[in-house]
This record gives structure tokens, sequence and C-alpha cells, in this order.
């Protein structure tokens, strides 16, 4: 998947032509934006993210876009991402879930960690912390999934994984 932002001159059926060519390499568009407001040099900005299958085609996307006068201001891969959420629950500080997603880090690519904790439970000392990544793959969120629930096993722990898995 890509994400392309191109200038095309302001003039009738430039927009088409823009895109017109993403057809002509086997491509798939997802999804369009052009912002007649933000102008640039009598250009306005078309924002298109797409499918390709091969780095050929997208170098021979951009050759046509150069051929028709289209300025390609930027160009990159675009991603989805895979959420994982867990529960963690015992008798830990919040260093123990700092060091644990910093030693997870070393294993599986985070795009982001939040984690939460709640205040410690007077009564017994326990407290529970929720953990919400955004991985790149299921395999790192496997891997994740495998390092957590071994390290709290370890570690005397209780840990839920979410529901909203796939």
């Amino acid at each position: 998947m890509v994400n392309a932002e191109l200038y095309v001159r302001d003039l009738p059926g430039q927009l088409v032509g823009s895109l017109e060519p993403i057809s002509m390499v086997d491509g798939n568009i997802v999804g369009v934006v052009h912002d007649r407001e933000q102008k640039v040099n009598n250009r306005i900005l078309v924002s298109v993210t797409f499918e390709v299958s091969t780095t050929r085609e997208l170098d021979q996307l951009k050759a046509i876009w150069r051929s028709k006068d289209i300025v390609i201001s930027k160009l990159g891969s675009v991603y989805e991402t895979v959420t994982a959420e867990y529960m963690l629950l015992g008798k830990f500080g919040a260093a123990y879930v700092d060091d644990i997603i910093d030693n997870a880090s070393k294993i599986v690519d985070f795009e982001s960690v939040d984690v939460s904790y709640t205040s410690k439970n007077s009564a017994d000392d326990s407290r529970t912390a929720l953990i919400t990544a955004e991985l790149r793959n299921h395999e790192d969120r496997d891997k994740l999934d495998r390092f957590l629930f071994k390290s709290s096993e370890r570690d005397g722990l209780m840990l839920i994984r979410g529901l909203g898995f796939d």
C-alpha cells in the first residue's frame, strides 16, 4: 500500500489524469482526497492511497506521472497495525511493566505502546495495568503473546489478553 501526495495543475481533467496512470500499472486505488484550497504555484494537492504489486510497477507509475508534469511531493508506504490489549494483575510496580515492555521491544516491533495503572490496593498491595500495543503484524502479536504469558507465569502474575483479536 502506497500513499502519494501529488501536485497537479489547477485545470479541468488534471485530477482524472493523475489517477488514471494507477490503473495503467494494474494498481488499485483505495482512497483519494484533493484539496483545492492548498495551492502551490497554481497546482492543487491530490493525496491518493493505492496498492501496487511490485516496485517495478511503482517505478513505472512515477515515470508516467513525471511525463504528465505531475509533481510528486511525497511518496511512502502505508501499513496497517495490529492492536493487542492485555490486563496484568498482581503485585508489581511501574518499573516492572517498564522492564517487561523494554524486553518485549527486543523481540517485536512496536508502533506504539500505552500503559495505564491502577493505584495499589491497600489490602494486598496488588494493582492492575492495562497494556495496549500497536504492532506491525500478526506474527509480532503472537510473539508478544508468548512473551507476556511466559513472563507473567514466571513472576506469579495474572495476564488477561483482550478479546479484540482476529
